[in-house]
């Protein structure tokens, strides 16, 4: 773009966008030479991969779990392959277990089993670092010579052995790790045998914990070298940051953990609470699945510790410990590509036919205590109660891997699981058929991706989860089937998944069974919005991208000084600005009620009368609240109020009355909501136009730049990637990014952080305005507000017309924002203007369209001058656009006639004019409706005096 640094292309980035856009372009790059590598090595794997997959959490309480999902040996044949290569930045992967188990064949030989897992399939997205995994092999070797060659065997694999006692092993990772550990970080509390017998047993498993993860750092330590990256995983090792720092402060650590982080309230129960947190913030970066878990870790350092939490992370007397939310994602393409598998096929055949005229439900989860099987199975019990005609048309299938089998309230969990099933199948079931088939085992990868693929209802209903990753297998082999997702609101993968899935509270049986039959009676359209919703995601946000996004993260800590001035100068000039908008905000008067008596009153006696009605949250249905079986895709998709369908259609067929419905939804939403009313329709705030018999024609003005498109939309990709349950919109004058259905308090730290990029960047020099929703960023070019579009509108209906009376009643209705309250001042100029927007949040150059108050009776006195040159397109060339992009539509000029203009067009007298906002009660507008059910009754009221439908709207 001419005039701005975005373009120059520099050797050296100069801004925090052309940054941006290097690393993600070098990130391609790197994808791209390798792809054709990972394709062979994941061919070849998927055609000899015969382990179970559960997409589940890295870290689980019994290690026959082993770390989920992934290409193991697509993992050390690329080290293998890295012989003889460059030097690459080294990256030591510390974690509790090795991916393979050592099996000992005699006194100096051992067989390795690959153990697959999610976290070695992540370690393919950091194509240029060389990693090497330091763990425990899950064996005790007590012998020097056992150990010796059990390293040397290792080594091959590029993995460094970690040697742990019997003791150790049981005070450690089953007494501390999976007895104290993963029950609190769950939500379940902490044992609650004998009080002195626990605190004993508690000291000891603590110090063997801390002896344990000593042991860890003495193995790193050995094998550091100057530059080394150190990556420490889970809450087996939350000490081993401190232990690091001690033996190096300048080594550079990272600590992520795959595991929920509980809320401060219960994280402070932990006896060695404090200790613990000091032990994690030695690191340089601190990273959890969801930003709930990043927020809870900081809130106990704020709480326990009485540190001071900031957006970047937590402070300790200048020392600051960044803290960021990574979602992990699954091998995606491995996935996709099993299901054209022969294997697979015949599985899909097989299942089909055994599963012919039923719908499949399916679970996939551990036997384990925070997996919800008993509460998911009485929530199918009671749909089967309460739907006797879907008895014999669906089957659940709950596969439950057995885990922990010796331990006495897993044995009990299972007991009770197998009661409930047996007793629904003896009550539901029939000779030939049963509603539930259990299965107390794991399946071959084959087998799982066969029966994922031919599901309906996939119900991941965990108590607690760190993430579950079963939901995003899922949505891979989903690609014919489209099926549905009933997901828990406690698993983490609820935020990233959230949009397209139903989401529930496991708890909730009523709710979940309601969310069965709901998901089971799903409109295909609606299948098919919420599996490409979440099919989008699980494909971009893979295991890979994940592990990169970490890596990089700590590699560039390394680049960031100790004092940046420039940002700090730019976010205490952002923080000022945020102040001084919110104190104009305040500024403004709270409107009162609008009289609808009066209104209706005034509206009758009235014989040319104007309705400017806003759309989004004025005229639409109202979001269901009991809601969430409904799901957030629904929402997205803006829908008129049923209530309003026959009111609108008698005053659209009043012959006094001209409805315009001013929008700043794109043309195609306007369309499906309104086509079949007789009024004018303004979208993309008021840009385009056109009276719904008609054709959609523009009215924005010839010299209209919208040269900066490119490089916002980049700024938008990359925080729409990095923000779970965002979005964002292109349309042909502005861009909207949406995170109202994000974490809200992440959504609005990665907003703020979204408006230094685009002020440092894209639009430093560009003619637009930044416009910021209460959950939305908007950037629109400058002059694109709805006020300033209703000149053109008014002229164009008008002359559509040939209006000879004055329009003597105007009603203007909307939710609007602040930067298009002058809709409300166009009729009013004894109000005064929207208050100065603060410098940085709108880089105003040269409006287009002046906003000066002017008389009431000149005020369409220049229109037909603005509209000589009108462009207008077809409805045919409209077709031919790709909306959500800008299209290479080519305008027609046409000249305008000479319109009824001058004084003649208003004769508004003042109290002929209501402007109401809706649900905003710091406005400009005259009144306030307190909500869309008022807007409803306004309207209803107002039909009443309009004729009956089926005259026409002159």
């Amino acid at each position: 773009m001419p005039g701005n640094k975005y373009n120059c292309n520099p050797s050296t980035p100069r801004t925090r966008l052309e940054r941006l856009l290097r690393e993600r372009e070098r990130r391609k790059s790197i994808r791209s030479s390798h792809s054709n590598e990972e394709l062979r090595d994941g061919n070849r794997q998927a055609e000899n991969d015969s382990v179970f997959i559960v997409g589940e959490n890295l870290s689980l309480p019994s290690e026959k779990d082993s770390l989920e999902g992934g290409a193991t040996r697509a993992f050390f044949d690329g080290c293998e392959r890295q012989d003889g290569r460059p030097s690459k930045q080294r990256l030591l992967v510390v974690a509790n277990r090795l991916p393979v188990s050592a099996v000992r064949k005699g006194e100096d030989s051992w067989q390795l089993e690959i153990s697959v897992g999610g976290l070695v399939s992540a370690l393919l997205g950091v194509k240029e670092f060389d990693a090497r995994w330091i763990g425990w092999a899950g064996v005790n070797v007590p012998d020097e010579i056992g150990q010796k060659a059990l390293t040397k065997a290792l080594a091959e694999k590029r993995c460094i052995p970690v040697f742990l006692d019997e003791e150790i092993v049981h005070q450690y990772y089953n007494g501390y790790c999976n007895n104290i550990l993963w029950p609190l970080f769950h939500y379940l509390g902490l044992p609650q045998e004998d009080r002195l017998a626990t605190t004993r047993s508690f000291q000891s498993q603590f110090d063997a914990y801390k002896k344990a993860n000593q042991l860890f750092a003495e193995v790193v330590n050995q094998h550091y070298e100057e530059g080394d990256f150190v990556w420490c995983h889970d809450y087996h090792l939350m000490f081993l940051p401190k232990c690091l720092k001690e033996y190096n402060s300048n080594m550079k650590v990272g600590w992520f953990l795959h595991t929920p982080f509980p809320s401060s309230e219960i994280h402070r129960t932990l006896p060695s609470r404090s200790e613990l947190l000091r032990s994690v913030l030695a690191a340089d970066l601190v990273g959890f699945h969801t930003y709930d878990y990043a927020r809870h870790f900081v809130s106990a350092c704020t709480r326990i510790l009485g540190l001071e939490g900031t957006p970047e992370g937590v402070e300790d007397q200048g020392n600051l410990t960044r803290v960021a939310a990574f979602p992990i994602g699954i091998d995606s393409d491995r996935f996709i590509r099993a299901l054209e598998l022969p294997q697979v096929q015949n599985h899909i055949k097989e299942l089909k036919e055994r599963f012919a005229g039923r719908k499949v439900m399916l679970g996939v989860d551990r036997l384990d205590m925070i997996k919800g099987i008993p509460q998911k199975i009485l929530a199918f019990e009671k749909f089967l109660e309460e739907n006797p005609n879907w008895r014999d048309k669906v089957v659940l299938l709950q596969i439950a891997v057995p885990t922990r089998t010796d331990v006495p309230e897993y044995q009990k969990l299972t007991s009770q699981v197998h009661e409930i099933v047996g007793r629904i199948n003896g009550r539901f079931g029939t000779l030939t058929a049963v509603p539930i088939h259990h299965l107390d085992r794991s399946l071959d990868f084959h087998a799982l991706c066969a029966l994922y693929a031919v599901t309906d209802v996939a119900l991941v209903t965990s108590l607690r989860d760190g993430m579950n990753l079963v939901s995003y297998e899922f949505v891979a082999c989903q690609a014919s089937k489209k099926g549905v997702l009933i997901l828990s609101e406690f698993a983490g993968a609820a935020q990233s998944l959230g949009a397209g899935a139903i989401l529930v509270n496991p708890w909730n049986i009523t709710e979940v069974a309601a969310s069965i039959g709901y998901a089971l009676n799903m409109p295909a359209d609606e299948r098919e919005k919420r599996h490409q919703h979440n099919f989008m995601h699980v494909t971009t946000h893979t295991s890979q991208e994940w592990a990169a996004t970490f890596v990089r993260s700590l590699w560039k800590l390394m680049e960031i000084p100790k004092v940046n001035l420039s940002f700090v100068l730019l976010r205490q000039k952002s923080e000022l600005n945020d102040t001084i908008f919110e104190a104009q905000l305040r500024t403004r008067q709270v409107p009162p009620l609008l009289p609808i008596k009066e209104a209706v009153d005034h509206y009758s006696l009235s014989n040319n009368r104007l309705l400017i009605l806003g759309f989004n949250a004025a005229l639409t249905e109202p979001v269901n609240g009991l809601g969430r079986r409904g799901g957030q895709i629904r929402e997205m998709e803006i829908k008129l109020h049923p209530q309003l369908k026959e009111p609108l259609k008698k005053l659209c067929a009043d012959p006094k009355t001209t409805v315009v419905v001013l929008s700043g939804s794109d043309r195609s939403v306007l369309d499906d909501n309104f086509a079949e009313y007789n009024m004018w329709l303004a979208a993309e705030n008021g840009m385009f136009l056109r009276l719904t018999k008609g054709q959609w024609m523009t009215t924005m003005p010839e010299n209209l730049n919208m040269d900066w498109v490119d490089s916002v939309k980049h700024v938008f990709e990359y925080f729409t990637e990095r923000t779970p349950g965002s979005h964002f919109e292109l349309r042909e004058t502005s861009l909207v990014w949406n995170y109202k259905y994000a974490d809200v308090e992440f959504g609005r730290l990665q907003a703020r952080d979204m408006l230094q990029h685009l002020w440092t960047g894209p639009i430093s020099n560009a003619s637009v305005d930044v416009v910021q929703g209460s959950r939305s960023v908007e950037v629109r070019a400058v002059g694109v507000t709805k006020g300033a579009a209703i000149d053109r509108i008014l002229g164009e209906i008008v002359h559509n017309k040939g209006m000879k009376d004055p329009i003597d009643y105007v009603l203007c209705i909307g939710h609007f924002l602040p930067k298009d309250e002058d809709v409300y001042t166009f009729f009013e100029p004894e109000l005064p203007c929207e208050p100065p927007v603060p410098v940085g949040r709108a880089m105003i150059a040269n409006p287009v369209i002046p906003t000066v108050p002017r008389p009431l009776s000149s005020k369409v006195g220049s229109i037909s001058l603005r509209l000589k040159k009108q462009r207008s397109f077809t409805i045919e060339k409209k077709a031919n656009t790709i909306h959500g992009c800008l299209n290479p539509w080519r305008p027609t000029l046409r000249d305008r006639m000479s319109l009824q203009e001058g004084s003649s067009v208003l004769d508004l007298k003042g109290d002929n004019y209501f402007s109401c906002a809706v649900g905003r009660k710091r406005s400009n507008a005259r009144y306030l409706l307190g909500s869309i059910d008022d807007v409803v009754t306004l309207l209803k009221e107002l039909a009443e005096i309009s004729p009956a439908v089926g005259c026409t709207n002159a």
